[in-house]
């Protein structure tokens, strides 16, 4: 049994891992848009876009860190995603962004209705969880409000 919990555990930390790494696609895309805009746009971008995602990450990226440490599972470091294309545009980057934010949301809906944190987790992990997704549940559609704002 122990052998099973701890392969569900580590599993479970790799599924928090990957939607951490899609908030981390997220916030290059807004730091790419961000470099395209002008200061106004920028400062609008950054309060509406960038914090929020970013507390999200770091929150995310928290939980990892903590669930592996209170089950003496490997922690892993989180290295910034690569930066997209100048061509992409400010509307390109806030798709990517849009894309990889509804991406992070579902994988912890799955993993969520998987019912694997209730079964091998513990309660600071589904509380974690729920605060991720609380506040990714904020950001959804912000991208393409804010992209809705420029031409074509």
């Amino acid at each position: 049994m122990a052998y099973i919990t701890s392969e569900a555990r580590q599993e479970l930390l790799d599924t928090v891992a990957e939607a951490a790494d899609e908030l981390g696609v997220a916030l290059a895309a807004l730091g790419d848009a961000y470099e395209q805009l002008d200061e106004d746009s920028g400062d609008t971008l950054e309060a509406e876009l960038f914090r929020p995602a970013q507390v999200a990450y770091g929150r995310a990226k928290r939980t990892h860190s903590e669930f592996a440490a209170r089950h003496g599972l490997p922690q892993r470091t989180f290295e910034p995603a690569s930066r997209g294309l100048p061509s992409t545009g400010v509307k390109g980057f806030l798709e990517v962004t849009a894309d990889a934010i509804q991406q992070a949301e579902d994988i912890l809906v799955e993993l969520q209705d998987s019912m694997s944190p209730v079964e091998v987790g513990d309660p600071e992990l589904r509380a974690a969880l729920a605060g991720v997704r609380s506040m990714l549940a904020d950001l959804s559609g912000r991208p393409e409000r804010f992209a809705s704002r420029f031409g074509r």
